[in-house]
């Protein structure tokens, strides 16, 4: 779709806003992946009057392959793979562990405020590239517990036998670059530095819809 590379995670912010300008000023809420989603997070919310909140999801490694997942968490919801013969033990502590860095996280990034009520509301899913994009069909899942009203994922970059996937699991899938030969999200950027806490917590610190 397009050929060039972003020049960095604001233009592609943008580039985005421009697909999704069918949102603006709707019932609709920014959700942005931390950490390198949020500043692009802040563009679209910024570019189509809308609110501004992160998603959290933490995959629950197996108990002797922390990188096989038996299950994922987030701030409010749980999915657990049945079939896995874990102990309820195990998978309790991780779920108590997990929820409580992630609240720490929120707590750091968003200070004393209640994350928004997405029920019945649009939902725009934003990260800065999918890799593997294991993580984010978690998000989703979890997501629709809460019941919104659509799952809307944007991103710029992904590789190309990735897409349907997503265009299946979300309601509707906004990218702008499939890859055939994909290596990676920063190589679709000029300038892709790692976006720090500090980053983070300014850009959400301002993060009101700016009319």
């Amino acid at each position: 779709m397009y050929n060039e590379m972003f020049k960095d995670r604001i233009e592609a912010g943008l580039m985005l806003s421009k697909k999704l300008k069918k949102y603006q000023k709707t019932n609709t809420v920014v959700l942005a992946v931390p950490r390198g989603g949020v500043p692009m997070g802040y563009i679209i919310a910024k570019r189509l009057h809308l609110p501004l909140d992160i998603v959290f999801s933490k995959k629950i490694g197996h108990p002797y392959n922390k990188e096989f997942a038996i299950g994922a968490v987030s701030l409010d919801s749980t999915i657990i793979d049945e079939h896995h013969g874990i102990s309820n033990e195990y998978i309790e502590e991780a779920i108590v562990r997990l929820r409580k860095l992630m609240r720490k996280k929120y707590v750091l990034y968003m200070g004393n405020r209640e994350p928004i009520d997405i029920k019945g509301k649009n939902i725009i899913v934003v990260d800065d590239g999918i890799a593997t994009g294991n993580t984010l069909l978690v998000s989703i899942s979890m997501l629709r517990k809460r019941n919104p009203a659509k799952i809307i994922v944007a991103v710029p970059v992904l590789p190309r036998e990735t897409v349907a996937i997503f265009e299946k699991n979300a309601d509707e899938f906004i990218y702008l670059i499939a890859s055939k030969s994909f290596k990676g999200v920063g190589g679709f950027y000029k300038e892709f530095d790692q976006v720090e806490d500090d980053e983070v917590i300014k850009i959400l610190s301002v993060s009101s819809p700016i009319e």
